[in-house]
């Protein structure tokens, strides 16, 4: 078990947490360059070797995806229990092995194990333990430190010629083998500089002493009282399951991103033209993570996260009508190729950071990263319909056109849902009052004395 030491209060005048942030920032950067994003440069060269079916290649994908959400429930409760060091000590090595398990593979079962080992390792070493951990060092400035961090993840995005280059001239056994050496050869100092959260060292959340505030005050300056409310109560409540469900139905959307080439060129679009405006959805990506995250932290959340889903319901409009011919006039690519890659770009990069900061402002850090891991989980059912219902949709009508208008019918619903979330402090206060209810309705009396 990594043994956890004394954090200095700032480190050249910087607050501990947002060295947390910098350090868990590298290491999300380089998991979406090589995998989260990168993977799919690996994908043609290793069908082309061995000859395998693209379902059968894909599938390994997919069960990633279904094993991941499955793992985070007891990611987040282990978490938890005994913090982010020995769990990202653990994630690391094992991912470092993974992509060294995966440059060795002849076999398809053995591609499967080792997307299975890539798949603990990650869920273990990189997204709910990196979040949850900066979401415990920040409270006022928790929306600007996850944009930050998840910023990060953006920033792989365009990393990816450079590692086709690097297959094409290496190898893709020589490039996976150097990959998982150099997670390990950036993990393992970050993991270093983890801690649980700042109250264990006698800091205190964004390095200022937070001040709570008083019924009805507003202004800056005062820290709303932060809940705590505990993972069982908080799974037991209605308003949990709405949000979880309102924040899936972006994921459901988002991760038919993989599929937006193939859109593109079904539509008639040169392919060039398409592979620009699917690569440019990063530059909206990154521009929403870091600008949405940061109103965030001024603004309602819930407003901001129902024009984020705005914006990726415009964006998969446009994606519908690219060169379709409405009463007989083709709408071309002109307009909707730009509305398309910046609406979907900016509404998918500020849902994230957003959704992350929601969970911790209406429930607190208590239970973050357990909250956090069943959240996950819905999303990544969601996640895993998105794909294989647009891929049905195109095999019955032999066009990808109906699948994304249903799917952006759908991301239209969440937008009411969040614009209408119940505010944090009720919440939080119909919390206190059922656990008070609950004692209530236990409690014993004392016997009586002779």
């Amino acid at each position: 078990m990594a043994v956890e030491t004394a954090a200095p209060a700032r480190r050249n005048g910087l607050f501990y947490g947002w060295w947390i942030v910098i350090s868990g920032g590298v290491v999300q950067g380089y998991t979406s360059a090589v995998f989260w994003r990168g993977f799919q440069a690996f994908f043609d060269p290793i069908v082309l070797e061995f000859g395998w079916s693209r379902g059968a290649t894909a599938g390994a994908l997919s069960l990633q995806r279904t094993e991941s959400g499955l793992i985070s429930p007891f990611v987040g409760t282990l978490l938890d229990k005994f913090g982010p060091r020995t769990l990202m000590a653990f994630g690391v090595a094992v991912t470092g092995l993974g992509f060294v398990v995966m440059s060795l593979v002849n076999l398809l079962w053995q591609f499967y194990a080792a997307m299975a080992l890539l798949t603990i390792g990650m869920s273990f070493g990189t997204f709910i333990v990196l979040v949850a951990t900066v979401g415990n060092w920040f409270i006022r400035k928790r929306g600007r430190a996850l944009a930050i961090l998840m910023s990060c993840s953006a920033i792989g995005g365009f990393t990816l010629p450079i590692l086709v280059g690097a297959i094409d001239n290496f190898g893709w056994r020589h490039v996976l083998f150097a990959v998982g050496i150099g997670f390990w050869i950036i993990g393992f100092p970050a993991v270093l500089t983890m801690r649980r959260r700042p109250e264990d060292y006698g800091m205190k959340p964004d390095g200022t002493a937070q001040v709570l505030r008083p019924q009805g005050a507003r202004g800056r300056g005062w820290q709303r009282r932060e809940p705590n409310i505990p993972t069982r109560r908080v799974l037991r409540m209605r308003f949990f399951w709405q949000f979880a469900v309102a924040a899936s139905l972006g994921q459901l959307l988002s991760s038919t991103n993989l599929l937006h080439l193939p859109a593109l060129k079904s539509y008639g679009v040169n392919p060039a033209i398409a592979a620009l405006a699917a690569g440019s959805i990063a530059f909206g990506d990154l521009a929403g993570r870091l600008g949405m995250g940061l109103l965030g932290d001024r603004f309602d959340k819930r407003h901001v996260m129902a024009a984020a889903f705005a914006l990726m319901t415009i964006g998969s409009l446009a994606l519908t009508v690219v060169n379709a011919r409405v009463f007989g006039i083709s709408l071309g690519v002109a307009v909707p190729l730009p509305v398309f890659a910046i609406g979907f770009g900016l509404g998918f990069g500020a849902s994230i950071p957003l959704r992350l900061t929601m969970i911790a402002d209406y429930f607190g850090r208590r239970s973050y990263g357990s909250v956090m891991g069943v959240m996950s989980s819905v999303s990544a059912i969601f996640g895993a319909i998105g794909p294989i219902f647009v891929g049905a949709m195109f095999d019955v009508t032999e066009s990808y056109r109906l699948a994304f208008l249903i799917l952006s019918v759908l991301v239209a619903l969440a937008v009411p849902m969040t614009w209408f979330l119940e505010d944090p402090d009720r919440v939080a206060a119909r919390a206190r009052l059922a656990v008070a209810r609950q004692r209530r309705a236990h409690h014993v009396p004392p016997a009586p004395t002779s």
